[in-house]
């Protein structure tokens, strides 16, 4: 079985550090080992959190659109966020 990426509009849950077992939506890929997450509440789009990717575990689950209009350069509004991450995981 292949391993489900962390990309761009994936849902991920941290693994580990003080927001551990959090949802949040990869919102950019910085390099090979970070990306920005955020989660509407306590990281929203203006102060999104730079996660190592071992450390989050990705979910089958993609953020509606959010992978499209991120690549357009839209903000997502906190609320949406929240929504997405709000779900429960499974």
């Amino acid at each position: 079985m292949k391993p489900i990426p962390i990309e761009v509009g994936r849902i991920v849950v941290s693994k580990a550090g003080r927001d551990q077992g959090r949802r949040f939506v990869v919102l950019e890929e910085i390099d090979r080992d970070f990306v920005l997450v955020a989660d509407g509440k306590l990281r929203t789009m203006e102060r999104p959190k730079k996660k190592r990717r071992k450390h989050l575990k990705p979910t089958l689950e993609f953020a509606g659109d959010a992978a499209r209009r991120l690549q357009n350069g839209e903000k997502i509004p906190d609320h949406e966020l929240r929504a997405w991450t709000s779900k429960e995981e499974g």
